[in-house]
């Protein structure tokens, strides 16, 4: 039998914090790696992926058993190694050839100039960023900066390249595009590379095997998937292929399974809501109580040629144009498409916090001029007061809204909320204490207790790993089944829009922006994820999203779609 390149033999790693506690991320960890192989790592968020990707490194030290490279124990870091991570970590002051350049002499330092100043020319030819050499960070966009810092690990000549989600913060556009360049640098250069990710698409598209990391703690590499898709993969052929269906199904139950062992306790709390009235901080009670009287159901929420124009030292630009959209009471509406195509600008309008520059939004009845606790939003990143504990983040509204309620009934909403969203065992910690999963959940708590006319939610998963987003999609689904509450979820992930939505709503590329498209959803309610992989018509949705964001990937215009 050929040796692997890399193996890892029983790796474990704990970590002690100021107390004296130890917490075991990892706990033997077993995995061969063929030379030339492709293998892309799943894991729970705090799963110990970073851990293990940086322990491959040699950044950090296990505790047990051993990294072998070629049969040899790594020690510390080494140029056979070259590592990206998720964040850019470029030298500011540095162009693009002088990041890959200051790589290239640190480890090719004996190499005489002009075999450098090749090596530096043809790395960043590789990530087609010729025509950038000397643009600096700053005026780079987040794919460009990844772009070079792939090509700055290239560079060195590394025998195994190691990707520590090195895409999650970005757009899908730019995502998409840059795994592509991934998988051409695969084609090109044969490297061996791991790939830690948060999507099983990603991973489906570019690997040859992928390996789950079971929940922390005590981490250990659980199923491993062989994925015999042929190659070059394309995203929308694969849509049509039945054994991409069947493992991305197979994978996605597995991490189903893992993930319901992972939900917090708590989560089956049902609570008594009470029986109070919310008031408006825009309007005085009673005005906001007339209000409440209608019996208005159809045309609830009503967008006519809504317009948005930003000055520019260049002129005035429009971003959106002609966005007309009718919703009833209790609709949810997922808004879909590529970065720059207005989708949050139309949110930030609808929530009252940005300025109309044309047309007009009706809510209820009444045009929207000005944020207030009608409108709840939600964002990509919560915006939680750190020193508070979730109980008080949530309360902080519910004072309020519902001035009139008897504290008790107060603090039954509070707890409510935070049961239904999963946190009813830590509704007394404070929020600079918890993941960015558990902030999310208070911020969704937040907004429901509110109890709003309209629900804006702008990303608000876009920041966390697959698993947590699929038990946070869960948490929402389940709390809005509940209050049927009119929303707007803004997203790039094509399955949460049809999970979530009864209309996906697609947008044409920026600028002069519009809607493109919009898909209906008749899929049942309530919705479960596994029996909605399953479902007939799922992949169909699927396809028909995927063709139009394809579409304008390549330059389509409304017109066209």
């Amino acid at each position: 039998m050929t040796q692997p390149i890399l193996s890892l033999r029983n790796v474990s790693k704990a970590y002690v914090d100021g107390s004296g506690a130890r917490t075991e991320v990892l706990k033997g960890i077993n995995l061969d790696v063929a030379e030339g192989e492709f293998i892309a790592i799943l894991g729970f968020s705090g799963s110990g992926k970073t851990t293990l990707i940086s322990s491959i490194a040699g950044l950090i030290e296990p505790d047990e058993g051993e990294i072998l490279v070629r049969g040899e124990r790594c020690t510390g870091p080494g140029s056979d190694r070259g590592l990206v991570f998720q964040s850019y970590s470029l030298f500011p002051w540095l162009t693009v050839e002088g990041n890959v350049r200051l790589a290239v002499d640190a480890v090719h330092g004996g190499l005489d100039k002009a075999t450098r100043d090749a090596l530096v020319q043809s790395t960043i030819a590789l990530v087609g960023l010729s025509h950038a050499l000397d643009r600096k960070p700053a005026q780079l966009s987040g794919g460009m900066r990844q772009r070079v810092s792939v090509a700055r690990a290239l560079a060195m000549k590394p025998e195994i390249l190691l990707l520590d989600e090195p895409l999650s913060a970005l757009d899908a556009l730019t995502r998409a595009k840059l795994q592509k360049e991934i998988d051409r640098i695969r084609e090109q250069e044969k490297r061996t590379i791991l790939l830690i990710t948060n999507d099983v698409d990603e991973a489906l598209l570019l690997a040859d095997r992928v390996a789950v990391l079971e929940p922390a703690p005590s981490a250990r590499i659980g199923r491993i998937f062989d994925v015999t898709i042929a190659r070059p993969r394309d995203r929308a052929a694969m849509n049509h292929d039945d054994a991409f269906k069947a493992l991305r199904n197979e994978i996605a139950g597995y991490l189903g399974v893992l993930n319901e062992g992972q939900k917090a306790v708590g989560a089956e709390a049902e609570g008594q809501l009470p029986n109070v009235t919310p008031i408006s901080l825009l309007s005085p009670p009673k005005a906001y109580q007339d209000a409440a009287k209608t019996n208005l159901s159809r045309r609830y929420l009503e967008f006519f040629n809504l317009k948005k124009v930003y000055p520019t030292p260049k002129g005035p630009l429009t971003v959106l144009e002609n966005f007309n959209l009718l919703m009833d009471k209790g609709d949810f509406v997922s808004l879909i498409g590529h970065s720059g195509c207005g989708k949050s600008t139309a949110l930030t309008m609808a929530a009252g916090l940005n300025s109309i520059s044309g047309g007009g939004i009706v809510l209820d009845g009444h045009e929207i001029d000005a944020a207030g606790p009608d409108k709840a939003v939600v964002f990509q990143a919560p915006s939680l007061m750190p020193w508070l504990t979730a109980r008080q983040n949530v309360s902080m509204g519910v004072e309020r809204v519902y001035p009139h309620a008897a504290k008790g009934e107060r603090r039954d909403i509070v707890e409510y909320y935070l049961q239904r969203v999963g946190l009813g065992d830590a509704m007394d910690k404070r929020a600079a204490d918890m993941s960015n999963g558990m902030r999310q959940r208070v911020g969704i708590a937040r907004a429901f207790a509110l109890s709003p006319k309209l629900l804006l939610l702008d990303e608000p998963f876009g920041m966390l790993d697959s698993l947590t987003r699929w038990d946070l999609q869960d948490v929402l689904m389940e709390v809005w089944e509940r209050t049927k509450v009119t929303a707007i979820c803004v997203t790039h992930d094509v399955d949460e829009a049809i999970l979530l939505a009864d209309r996906v709503v697609m947008m044409t590329n920026g600028p002069n922006a519009t809607i493109g498209k919009i898909l209906d959803v008749d899929l049942p309610r309530p919705r479960d994820r596994k029996a909605l992989l399953e479902h007939p018509k799922f992949y169909g949705y699927r396809e028909e999203v995927l063709k139009f964001l394809a579409d304008y990937e390549h330059g389509a215009h409304a017109d066209a779609a």
